[in-house]
């Protein structure tokens, strides 16, 4: 036992008793701030039922002060009312009996008469010698503990159960919680995406996402969704998505002032829907231009300009240069193809300026057959009286730029796709689109394209007679 150093004895203070002469609060005073500092309401009562504590959320939700509420015996007739009080107090009071906490919802009353129905924890208090000497009971409004249960309820179905992605992403901009199908979405496991940069999961599309995360930590989530394609590093190698994203910031819900915990970032793959949006917009696209081409070429009194004019207009967002062959000699019926034959020539009947942009050009007054070597994309599209594509594939500028020389086009050409023109069964040349390096290479859907161009550029050489010698009609 210690007694005050002010009394002159020199009893040594105890390690677990407090010197009145040093600095700070003491346990009472301690222990009320914490009481007060809660976010849930709390009273306590001695093994009598005599309540001893009562703290400000206590206060804030019923109306009674500490200084009304404590001392008193029991709830009923001022917490409770009278009615209800045994049921209530002998709830509360088993919990000294009880082990763990017990949970109970009863209606409890304010100050002003009014009723507020409240879930409760309460749990015993030992004393020192370990018998119960009490219980505590935490309470707090029902509606407000359902909202937190459902809170927590719907974090943990959107980390478990949702059919979109979602990521937490915090202020360095990585990972910090990925449920099941976002991990699926980047190609990998929920725990190895977490910590990595973004940018070892993505490799196209992570500059315009790390700038949206930044955008939204900074200025707040964006007003609508956003879509964007990403390439996913996958082990069976890069996937091209597309996914409509949406973004919200995170701020501590325990600061005075919000402090951004990260990036939530929920995502869906519409990858799908996307291609076939685009594919049927470009489908109206070019079926628009094949319209606007007849409608044009139907009031060129030359046919050999309407053969032109449909190649101009196929030109729109299809491809960057195009050319003309037709057959040296005339028309070729499929009888007359066989393998003892003189093999066919292509002389050039128009292209497309490869300088400077302007209208295709009729050409090839002179006769002159174009060198194609064997095996040329043109003479294998005569041949087979069907479409042929072509590619310089992943070579190196000057590699491309060669291959395009060696086979008679432009030296920016990368990408071609050869149609047979055809008409009354007839071949009477090709017709030959050329992409340059940015573009992707051809693929069926332009092949069908082209295909549709050559049928009418056929039909208009057919009537001017450019299949025959210049002149001939």
């Amino acid at each position: 036992m210690s007694a005050s150093r002010r009394s002159g004895t020199t009893d040594e203070l105890g390690p677990d008793e407090p010197d009145p002469e040093r600095d700070g609060p003491d346990g009472a005073d301690l222990l009320a701030a914490l009481l007060d500092g809660m976010d849930a309401a709390l009273c306590a009562f001695d093994a009598d039922g005599v309540v001893t504590h009562w703290n400000r959320e206590a206060e804030r939700i019923l109306g009674w002060t500490a200084a009304e509420a404590v001392g008193r015996r029991g709830l009923a007739g001022w917490a409770v009312r009278t009615a209800d009080a045994e049921d209530v107090e002998t709830r509360l009071m088993t919990a000294m009996q009880a082990p763990g906490r017990q949970v109970h919802e009863f209606a409890l009353l304010t100050k002003d008469g009014g009723r507020v129905l409240v879930r409760t924890q309460s749990a015993a208090v030992h004393g020192p010698d370990g018998k119960p000497a009490g219980v505590y009971c935490a309470f707090s409004e029902v509606h407000t503990q359902i909202d937190l249960e459902r809170s927590i309820a719907l974090s943990e179905a959107l980390f478990e159960d949702a059919s979109w992605g979602v990521v937490l992403v915090d202020a360095d901009l990585r990972p910090a919680v990925v449920n099941a199908h976002a991990a699926r979405a980047l190609g990998t496991g929920r725990t190895a995406v977490l910590g990595r940069p973004l940018g070892d999961l993505l490799s196209q599309g992570v500059e315009e996402l790390e700038s949206a995360l930044t955008h939204v930590l900074a200025e707040g989530a964006p007003p609508a969704p956003a879509e964007m394609w990403v390439s996913v590093r996958t082990a069976e190698g890069e996937k091209r998505r597309c996914w409509r994203s949406g973004f919200l910031r995170l701020a501590s819900p325990l600061a005075e002032e919000p402090v951004p915990l990260g990036v939530g970032w929920l995502f869906q793959d519409v990858t799908e829907a996307k291609q076939t949006e685009q594919e049927a917009a470009l489908l109206r696209f070019r079926t628009n231009q094949l319209h606007r081409a007849a409608r044009a070429a139907a009031e060129c009194e030359d046919p050999g300009e309407a053969a032109t004019v449909h190649l101009d207009f196929s030109l729109a967002g299809f491809a960057d240069h195009a050319l003309i062959d037709r057959v040296a000699g005339g028309p070729v019926a499929d009888g007359d193809r066989d393998g003892d034959g003189p093999p066919v020539r292509l002389v050039r009947a128009a292209d497309t300026p490869s300088g400077a942009p302007g209208p295709s050009l009729l050409v090839g007054k002179a006769e002159l057959p174009v060198w194609y070597t064997e095996g040329h994309p043109a003479l294998q599209c005569v041949e087979r009286a069907g479409s042929v594509r072509a590619s310089a594939g992943v070579a190196d500028a000057e590699r491309a730029r060669e291959w395009a020389l060696a086979r008679q086009w432009p030296g920016d050409a990368v990408h071609a796709l050869c149609a047979v023109l055809r008409s009354r069964g007839r071949t009477l040349g090709v017709v030959t689109f050329l992409r340059g390096a940015g573009r992707s290479q051809f693929e069926r859907a332009d092949a069908v394209y082209a295909e549709d161009v050559a049928v009418r550029i056929a039909a208009a050489l057919d009537l001017a007679g450019l299949a025959g010698p210049t002149g001939e009609r």
